[in-house]
């Protein structure tokens, strides 16, 4: 929505004319009122909350920041705390719940029905991330043994309710998932059918199991172009579906997850401008230390060489380029890696293909980087002559094939020993690939120029 149409909305706020500012929301997507109201104080935000229609009024709530969910939450009275939740999908329900205070928690389960009751404190005693934590239960369930007009009249009954009527899931009497079917097979064949003659049976069935991890159930959807994945029990029965709309969340999140992993950051949910200071501190000072201290091991080469950095001239100048190269290479051959196992591009067992690419592709990146380094060098006329330039151009040659070399395998080694590959990349490959540039850099001046 644009920001002029959000001044029109804010204006009629500040001049108190309601009426026309409801008639105005009415009009509005759930997901442009949310946005909204999230530019209104908390005051505002929930008295204009409160003059939205009710049937609106829960889908605009799903999409609402949990500290806005909250707030309306804490004033509203118990009769619309459970209009709320009756309204509410059952995954909607259960995201409030996980995010609200303590407080809120006990007053949204006080006013939710026994049987919703149940459900919630089902779900969230799966793992977190796991697929069984995200799901809904609001399917269309139909029993194969039914017919096409059977099942389009049990759809007609209850799809109102249901998150998603485009796909249904068949099950037996024991709530074994048998297949699904698509809602246009069963406009197009004849009511008589049975639904066990035309649904996609197991050899084509997709599913994930309520413990899977919710990469997994994204990978799935991006593979096989769903809207929705089934969610079975350790027995195969259906307990839910997980829609695209959590999987385009999922896949935000694991984004956003890894971009702070690779900066060394702590991972965080909260928006930036709402995080506390001594948040943002925590998230970051543990591996500043860590980094810090590691980088005590490039201080001690360069100290263990001062001598003849004092003798040479010209070498000292070179390091932040040699390092700076270095790093960089790395962290491009680590990004590619973590991206290309992040989309099943390639496993563990390509370790070899992905080292043998990588070292042909550092060569050729090291050969014109070392030479341009040399022009560089020469055309500007640093100190210390063209001994010194051809030793700064081979350190910095043999920087870029570690480098990159080091980038694409620890990814792969992070992920063999169960570890996120994210984790190590950026700051942690930069360290690394610095104290080892360093080393060969000066082992190859001691060598050559130290008579």
């Amino acid at each position: 929505m644009e920001e002029m149409n959000f001044e029109a909305l804010i204006a009629l706020t500040e001049k108190g004319d309601f009426s026309m500012l409801k008639m105005e929301l009415i009009e509005m997507n759930e997901v442009d009122i949310a946005e909204f109201l999230g530019e209104l104080d908390r005051d505002m935000m929930i008295r204009v909350y409160r003059i939205l229609p009710k049937d609106l009024a829960a889908d605009v709530f799903a999409y609402l920041e949990s500290e806005d969910q909250g707030d309306i939450i804490s004033i509203i009275t118990d009769k619309e705390i459970k209009k709320l939740i009756d309204d509410l999908f059952l995954d909607d329900v259960v995201d409030m719940v996980e995010e609200v205070p303590a407080n809120l928690v006990t007053r949204i389960l006080k006013n939710a029905s026994p049987e919703t009751r149940k459900l919630i404190n089902t779900y969230l005693n799966y793992p977190d991330d796991s697929a069984g934590s995200i799901m809904t239960n609001e399917m269309v369930e139909l029993h194969d043994r039914l017919t096409v007009g059977e099942a389009i009249d049990h759809i007609r009954r209850t799809g109102i309710d249901k998150e998603t009527i485009y796909t249904c899931y068949c099950i037996d009497n024991s709530r074994h998932l048998k297949g699904t079917i698509d809602l246009s097979d069963l406009v197009f064949n004849d009511r008589d059918a049975l639904l066990r003659d035309i649904m996609d049976d197991d050899k084509q069935l997709i599913f994930v199991h309520t413990e899977d991890d919710q990469e997994l159930v994204a990978e799935l959807v991006k593979r096989y172009d769903l809207l929705a994945v089934p969610v079975v029990d350790k027995e195969e029965r259906l307990v839910g579906i997980v829609t695209i709309d959590d999987i385009l969340d999922i896949i935000e999140e694991e984004t956003e997850e890894d971009f702070e992993k690779m900066a060394a950051l702590l991972p965080s949910e909260d928006e930036y401008l709402k995080t506390p200071v001594w948040i943002l501190v925590k998230n970051r000072i543990g591996w500043l230390l860590v980094l810090m201290i590691s980088a005590t091991l490039t201080g001690s080469i360069i100290q263990s060489f001062e001598d003849m950095l004092a003798v040479v001239s010209g070498l000292t100048a070179a390091i932040p380029i040699i390092t700076g190269t270095g790093g960089n290479a790395g962290n491009q051959s680590s990004t590619l890696a973590i991206r290309a196992l992040a989309l099943g591009e390639i496993e563990l067992k390509d370790w070899f293909k992905v080292l043998f690419k990588e070292i042909r592709v550092a060569a050729i990146c090291g050969i014109i980087l070392g030479l341009a380094n040399f022009a560089r060098m020469w055309a500007l006329g640093n100190p210390g002559g063209i001994e010194v330039y051809i030793i700064v151009s081979c350190a910095m040659f043999a920087a870029v094939v570690m480098a990159k070399m080091i980038g694409c395998m620890l990814p792969l080694l992070a992920k063999l020993i169960k570890i996120d590959p994210a984790v190590i990349a950026g700051p942690v490959i930069s360290t690394l690939v610095d104290s080892l540039s360093l080393l060969v850099y000066f082992a190859l001046a001691s060598a050559f120029l130290i008579k």
